[in-house]
């Protein structure tokens, strides 16, 4: 055999030992490393996402010292599919359901869902149609997420108890995330506008712009496994209904690839200061299948 073509061939299996080896590793890839919420899923997956959230506060910027107990629980569910080639349309639907309790009732009170008019209230609040696409095909780690809220509820405050905000909700949510040389980190960032429109009498956030910036940083000791830090704020603009606020909230969790399909994520923030909010804490868990 001529030196030209030996090389030619050892060269030739160096690069599809490559290829197999960079195959290999991607597929070595679980759903937490590879589908954060900047990456979309193909055509004919599907992707659900139940989280729940639990905010609960003692304090408040609008009074000095304890406050009687409120907790507000929120539990979300997602469902996306992919559409067209290429994973760059994802299309789909987000429900939200909330049970809230004041008046100083204990937190786990949440999943009472007794219906009590002066304490307490429940119910499903409001449906959004999605869509989320990636506008620059050369830029795949980038992706919007546009979303119509439609308020489900009679009256966003019944004898004192707040539900849910009764206006239309145009939000926004654009993400990126990076993956550090290793695989052993990864930032993602995420700026969140909610555009909130209607009678200004009917809720508090109507005729305002909220904008949340927030970026996540996360470990992986394995492929499976994460745990993350994190940082957002968030500002409400005024936009005719006369009502600003602000406030930060920093925190950390943890994530967990269970199967190949379904991981489970736990997080936790902290309000750390604010104006014309209250300053407690929440506890999240939430459920992700990619099939």
């Amino acid at each position: 055999m001529r030196p030209i073509k030996k090389y030619g061939l050892l060269a030739g299996m160096l690069i599809i030992s490559l290829n197999i080896l960079a195959q290999t590793a991607q597929e070595d890839k679980s759903n937490i490393q590879q589908y954060t919420p900047s990456k979309l899923i193909g055509k004919g997956q599907v992707d659900l996402k139940w989280f729940n959230n639990l905010y609960t506060q003692t304090e408040s910027t609008f009074t000095d010292g304890d406050e009687p107990r409120q907790t507000f629980f929120t539990s979300t569910l997602e469902a996306y599919t992919g559409v067209g080639e290429n994973n760059r349309w994802n299309v789909g639907v987000i429900l939200e359901f909330r049970s809230n309790v004041v008046g100083g009732r204990k937190a786990l009170d949440v999943f009472k869902f007794d219906g009590d008019d002066t304490t307490a209230r429940s119910g499903l609040t409001s449906i959004a149609p999605s869509v989320k696409f990636v506008p620059f095909a050369s830029v795949s780690n980038f992706s919007i997420q546009s979303s119509f809220f439609i308020p489900l509820v009679d009256n966003e405050t019944e004898n004192g108890v707040f539900l849910d905000q009764k206006g239309f909700i145009w939000q926004n949510r654009f993400f990126y995330d990076y993956t550090f040389p290793g695989d052993k980190w990864q930032l993602f960032t995420e700026l969140n506008s909610e555009l909130s429109f209607g009678d200004k009498e009917e809720s508090f956030a109507n005729n305002s712009l909220n904008l949340t910036p927030g970026v996540f940083l996360s470990y992986f000791p394995t492929s499976n496994f994460t745990v993350l830090a994190l940082a957002q704020h968030s500002q409400r603009i005024d936009l005719g209904n006369d009502f600003a606020q602000d406030f930060t909230a920093l925190g950390g969790g943890v994530k967990y690839q269970l199967t190949k399909a379904l991981n489970l994520e736990f997080l936790y923030t902290n309000f750390v200061r604010g104006s014309n909010t209250g300053l407690g804490e929440t506890f999240n868990i939430g459920l992700r299948g990619i099939f």
